[in-house]
């Protein structure tokens, strides 16, 4: 197997110069070179080559970062303290007609008066846990994991700044109600974050008594969404909701070693993601109903492919799992490949908001393309925009450091 830093040696040694700034093609480049090579980069090695520039310019940005945790904002509006997480649900709006009662629904077209800090300041967390712990696994350099160790200290141990460990007000409603299980989806982004964890533990500069207390801290929040009403009815709800209650879940429960969960999970994705939410021809019927139909079709794909990519083992690939039906991830990716491919020819609804913006570098090409060596999707993969900036395109990927998700 070929070291990350003997990469490059692949090119030149076939007669190949890159002129192009930028990595965005040589993927693609060295798919086309192992035909004539002894020994073939893993996907990771070549992911790491596709991603390095992005990551490593993102990762310096990060290193003189300061902990910014649910402690720095609060809202008089939340029912909870000041270690509890509060979001405010996106579609929720004041009623004309009534402006001091109950907010009322307009689906698709998110609040901008909500109260968001602590959303993006997970976000913010998010981002700085995926960008560090990738540069490292990039160039091995402990001062990325140094810098990455207070952030998680901060939001998992430190009695000051710590976030308690519920989502009890996440995605209130004005005049309704002070929290929804709906809410859960808040938290798809400590998925990455997780990870990140692990990379951390392997790199050893962090002390074990400091690896463990940051477990405890998941192992009290898994333990809360597999137990509480909330997350049963997160799990239970029955379209990219549920999906991305099992990510996290299944990340999380890789993360303390907890086998029977990542059972569960695999037993819920082969029995309720998939044969519930896909129909015969790949699409997802209730993200094709909503106003944004476009850009949560992309998102369940991702998502279900993210289930699949910390679920399948050599015993079982999920991504090659198929039901009686004949559905399947490689199913779901025929439905959806040529609108992402070109997005003129979707033959829905336009997105009420953010149709534009759409697509970027949806990791279900980058899993997809690995699990049935799909050059296509990994090429179009390559293409696309990986420095996706705007919020409502941040909020909806689960993946936004692939590196993290592929095994070395």
């Amino acid at each position: 197997m070929y070291k990350l830093k003997e990469i490059p040696s692949l090119f030149s040694q076939a007669g190949i110069f890159l002129v192009m700034r930028g990595s965005i093609k040589i993927l693609v480049l060295c798919l086309l070179l192992t035909a004539s090579c002894h020994k073939t980069p893993s996907n990771f090695e070549l992911v790491s080559e596709i991603e390095r520039e992005r990551i490593l310019e993102k990762a310096s940005s990060y290193l003189d970062a300061k902990p910014i945790t649910v402690t720095a904002s609060f809202s008089e509006r939340s029912a909870g303290g000041r270690h509890d997480y509060f979001s405010e649900g996106d579609y929720w709006w004041p009623n004309p007609e009534d402006p001091k009662g109950p907010y009322i629904r307009r689906d698709g077209r998110s609040n901008p008066d909500n109260f968001n800090d602590h959303r993006k300041a997970l976000i913010r967390f998010c981002q700085i846990s995926g960008a560090l712990a990738s540069a490292y696994l990039i160039t091995e350099d402990k001062a990325y994991v140094q810098s990455l160790r207070p952030h998680l200290l901060a939001w998992f141990v430190d009695e000051e700044t710590r976030m308690n460990p519920h989502l009890l007000y996440a995605q209130a409603i004005s005049g309704k109600v002070t929290g929804r299980g709906i809410g859960i989806i808040d938290t798809v982004h400590l998925a990455e974050v997780a990870m990140a964890v692990e990379i951390l533990a392997d790199s050893e500069v962090a002390s074990n008594s400091e690896i463990d207390a940051i477990k405890k801290w998941f192992k009290e929040y898994l333990q809360w969404l597999t137990s509480h009403q909330f997350g049963i009815d997160e799990r239970d709800h029955g379209n990219n909701h549920s999906v991305c209650w099992t990510i996290q879940v299944a990340a999380f429960a890789a993360l303390v070693d907890d086998t029977k969960t990542l059972d569960f999970c695999e037993d819920l994705y082969k029995n309720s993601l998939l044969p519930q939410q896909m129909d015969v021809d790949g699409s997802f019927p209730k993200e094709l109903n909503r106003t944004k139909p476009y850009g949560y079709s992309l998102f369940n794909i991702d998502a279900m492919a993210s289930v699949c990519q910390i679920l399948s083992t050599e015993k079982e690939n999920l991504f090659k799992y198929t039901t009686k039906e004949g559905k399947s991830l490689a199913l779901g990716m025929q439905f959806i490949y040529p609108y992402i491919k070109d997005k003129d020819t979707w033959p829905y609804q336009k997105d009420v908001m953010y149709w534009e913006e759409w697509p970027v570098r949806q990791s279900s090409l980058l899993f997809a393309g690995m699990a049935f060596d799909n050059e296509s999707y990994i090429k179009l993969w390559t293409s696309l925009n990986g420095d996706f900036q705007t919020a409502e395109i941040v909020r909806n990927m689960p993946v936004k450091h692939p590196l993290l998700w592929i095994e070395r």
